[in-house]
């Protein structure tokens, strides 16, 4: 039992070997017969006919009338053509296969380097004007300011003594103070100082003495700047004279009695006050 099985296998194996062997010679042919061009005779026959081999030149010129066409004849829809003939129709080109580029797309790369800023354009006309935009909201209370500083400056003096010209000029003084505000006349030398600077109304108030002449300068430092005058009569009167001066920091304003060329003088007793001098700020010179 174990002879006959075994006999049968190697017969099996005998036959595929042969059978692969005759496939192999088989394909062996077709390779050298393959290699022998068509049309083209036989070595050995071309030594039965006696005839001398061509050359490479003669072949290929009867080679070319044996298969080139003649004229006003259409080749055959069966007949071979050579690519090398002129009337060889051309044959149709092969695609080129595309590459899908994205398909060979890497990943995303690190951002660069920031560049230098380029070279600043042309300046453009200016637009057309905007729409109103909406009110905004209220804004919060601010702080407080500064009060207002206001500046004053005012005085009021008398007199209640005569006084007579004398061969020079008489700085006439004042006993009697009105008003003197932060001190700013001086009693004993009869001046006005002027520490704010601004604008500043005077005025002057004397009695005539009857028979007699009356003339006095109101003065700005050692200038005149008005004179109150009256001419001798028999009674006696009020005289009076006022201006405006703009005065600068310590500038001084006063009264002189003209010196006694002809007899002067003005009028007063000590019960009444028939002198007075008066003066103060109108407008401060900061102000607008």
């Amino acid at each position: 039992m174990g002879l006959g099985t075994l006999g049968g296998k190697m017969g099996c194996q005998a036959l595929g070997f042969s059978l692969t062997s005759c496939l192999l010679l088989a394909f062996t042919c077709s390779l050298v017969l393959s290699r022998v061009p068509h049309g083209q005779p036989d070595p050995q026959e071309q030594e039965g006919t006696g005839e001398p081999p061509l050359d490479h030149t003669e072949r290929i010129e009867e080679n070319h009338e044996k298969y080139s066409p003649k004229q006003d004849e259409e080749p055959s829809a069966t007949q071979c053509l050579r690519c090398c003939d002129p009337s060889t129709p051309m044959y149709q080109a092969i695609p080129v296969p595309q590459i899908n580029i994205t398909i060979l797309k890497g990943e995303k790369g690190d951002r660069g380097d920031r560049g230098l800023q380029g070279k600043y354009g042309k300046t453009g006309s200016a637009g057309a004007r905007g729409h109103m935009g909406p009110k905004g909201q209220k804004g919060s209370i601010g702080a407080p300011g500064d009060r207002c500083k206001n500046h004053y400056a005012a005085f009021s003096v008398g007199r209640k003594k005569p006084l007579h010209s004398n061969d020079y000029y008489q700085t006439v003084i004042f006993d009697t103070e009105f008003v003197n505000l932060y001190g700013h006349f001086n009693m004993f030398t009869g001046r006005f100082y002027c520490y704010v600077p601004g604008i500043y109304f005077f005025n002057l108030n004397v009695h005539t003495w009857n028979q007699k002449e009356t003339y006095l300068h109101i003065m700005r430092n050692e200038e005149v700047a008005v004179i109150l005058y009256a001419q001798v009569s028999d009674r006696s009167i009020m005289q009076s004279q006022s201006l405006l001066l703009e005065l600068q920091e310590q500038d001084e304003v006063w009264v002189r009695l003209f010196r006694g060329e002809r007899e002067n003088a003005i009028f007063s007793d000590e019960f009444d006050t028939y002198i007075t001098f008066s003066g103060y700020l109108v407008k401060h010179s900061t102000e607008p």
